[in-house]
């Protein structure tokens, strides 16, 4: 067990309906399952508004109904171990905001939403032990979760970070 943690310096994430594949670079970021059968469960997520005037942005974390294709870091992403001494996975968790097909949120599988002033406001969010959200394996849609802007959210700029541990 090994918590590891995607952080993206700063993103502008574009607002998508549901049922909308996402773009390269336009939402935080989404973590996918290493294998069919690897579990992954979500401890902490941040975000933190770095715009230069008042901007609402409504995040959400769902499921995703279309899994992304080759994963990657995109811009200003990073992936890196919380303890230093962390073993490497045999199949290690995908996680990124680019892809060679991009997610697509699912619309009924909405898991948190939160609504903030990217002026400089914050979310700071953890669940007590074992009890967030998770995925399974690697295919829609228990196998990956993204944060992203939905419909109606302004242009506004954060920097986030979202821990998982693999199980």
């Amino acid at each position: 067990m090994a918590i590891r943690t995607l952080t993206v310096n700063t993103v502008t994430p574009s607002a998508f309906g549901d049922g909308s594949a996402l773009t390269d670079n336009n939402y935080v970021g989404a973590i996918q399952g290493g294998s069919s059968t690897q579990r992954v469960n979500l401890t902490e997520i941040y975000m933190g508004g770095q715009s230069t005037a008042s901007a609402v942005l409504r995040m959400v974390l769902a499921r995703d109904s279309t899994v992304a294709g080759t994963l990657v870091l995109g811009t200003g992403q990073h992936d890196a171990a919380d303890d230093p001494a962390t073993a490497a996975l045999a199949a290690p968790t995908v996680v990124g905001n680019s892809a060679t097909t991009d997610p697509q949120r699912s619309s009924t599988l909405h898991l948190r939403n939160w609504t903030f002033n990217a002026f400089g406001g914050i979310v700071r969010w953890f669940p007590a032990d074992g009890r967030g959200p998770s995925i399974v394996g690697n295919t829609a849609s228990l196998g990956e979760i993204s944060l992203s802007a939905f419909t109606s959210s302004e242009a506004g700029v954060l920097g986030a970070s979202m821990s998982y541990e693999t199980l």
